[in-house]
């Protein structure tokens, strides 16, 4: 499978079927499912009620991004996934989804949520 047909597929792929890996992977590191949704909210300026919404209505990658808000203070997500440093990925979209995955593996890596918010320091 080439990079290019893996990237059109997870941008069709339903949030709400990896959301169970992402809650899987906090939690197997003693963090919870509340906190994936934080991220998630912070990330996406979604409530909790908008979240919950797309993930019964099965909203792709795409829609999912298409219709969010990103949080003023992205840019300061930084480091890699998989090797891939996130703040020089191209495709918008796939930036997006990384920004995700990027706050997701900070939580399972103990971080406290006010760093992996990016609250400011006072």
């Amino acid at each position: 499978m080439t990079t290019l047909s893996w990237v059109h597929r997870i941008f069709t792929t339903s949030v709400a079927s990896v959301y169970p890996h992402y809650v899987a992977k906090a939690e197997r590191k003693c963090r919870t499912q509340a906190e994936v949704d934080q991220a998630i909210t912070w990330l996406t300026g979604f409530d909790d009620a908008q979240l919950t919404h797309h993930l019964e209505a099965g909203t792709t990658f795409a829609d999912f991004f298409d219709t969010a808000t990103l949080n003023p203070a992205v840019d300061q997500i930084t480091g890699s996934v998989c090797g891939v440093k996130v703040q020089e990925v191209e495709d918008p979209l796939m930036r997006r989804i990384r920004y995700l995955d990027k706050l997701v593996d900070e939580i399972a890596k103990g971080r406290p949520m006010a760093k992996v918010l990016r609250s400011p320091v006072g």
